[in-house]
């Protein structure tokens, strides 16, 4: 794992080294695409596209947040900036590799929340958009727009997290594929658009599990008891969680 972890520490240091006005892109990322920003600007866009796709976008919003902490819990995940310290790497070498106010996480790094939540978030906006695409032209090019700049702008989020030393390459990967996985799998029964659209698709074992559950207990998005048992749900499984944890001897708060 070390050998993996220094490879990361490679990347970044590439990522470093590059120009300057790249360094303030990779830095608006990473502060203004937060998890917060799908409340502040993903919903609103969705608001406007779609009701259902609005509330579709909040749905996996608060359910991938829910399971990118509980994944942290188990997984775990070192951060760039303290392992190079803890690790010795640092006094092994002169790394040329700078701080920034971001940049002192002290949480679990595995996998990326910024990756996972944006991606499994977003998802239902770019479907929309492709289907509004689709309707006025039948270029596949064009029709592919909205998910391209989807994938690119998940990477250029990953490589961000990267650069400011918050995460490892590997950690937003595996951030990125779960946020693609899990809306993927969303049930065809709550989804605005055509079957043929909305086709599951191979993805990791956290998308399928969460698109699992979804599928068995479609939304009821117009139901206000719907979103207090989930809200419930979430925390008393969250607590449970823990408490199970905490009595194998698992030390969650490390």
């Amino acid at each position: 794992m070390d050998a993996l972890h220094e490879a990361g520490i490679r990347v970044a240091v590439a990522l470093q080294a590059g120009p300057p006005w790249l360094e303030q892109f990779w830095l608006f990322l990473t502060s203004h695409l937060d998890p917060n920003s799908i409340y502040t600007i993903c919903f609103p866009l969705a608001r406007g596209l779609d009701d259902h796709v609005s509330m579709m976008v909040l749905w996996i919003a608060l359910v991938a947040e829910w399971l990118n902490v509980v994944l942290k819990w188990f997984l775990f995940g070192e951060r760039p900036y303290w392992w190079i310290h803890e690790s010795g790497l640092s006094s092994r070498e002169q790394l040329p590799l700078r701080q920034f106010p971001v940049t002192c996480e002290t949480g679990p790094g595995d996998p990326s929340g910024h990756c996972m939540i944006l991606g499994a978030a977003l998802w239902p906006l770019v479907t929309a958009l492709t289907t509004r695409v689709s309707m006025c032209t039948q270029r596949r090019v064009l029709r592919l727009i909205p998910f391209l700049v989807y994938i690119l702008l998940l990477v250029a989020m990953g490589l961000s997290r990267i650069f400011v030393l918050a995460h490892f390459p590997h950690q937003v990967v595996t951030g990125s594929l779960a946020g693609e996985g899990a809306p993927q799998l969303l049930p065809l029964a709550s989804s605005p658009f055509p079957v043929h659209q909305c086709q599951p698709q191979l993805s990791p074992l956290t998308g399928m599990a969460l698109g699992w559950g979804l599928q068995r207990w479609p939304p009821k998005f117009l139901k206000c008891r719907f979103f207090l048992a989930v809200a419930l749900g979430l925390l008393l499984s969250a607590l449970a969680l823990h408490g199970l944890a905490t009595a194998a001897g698992l030390d969650l708060d490390w």
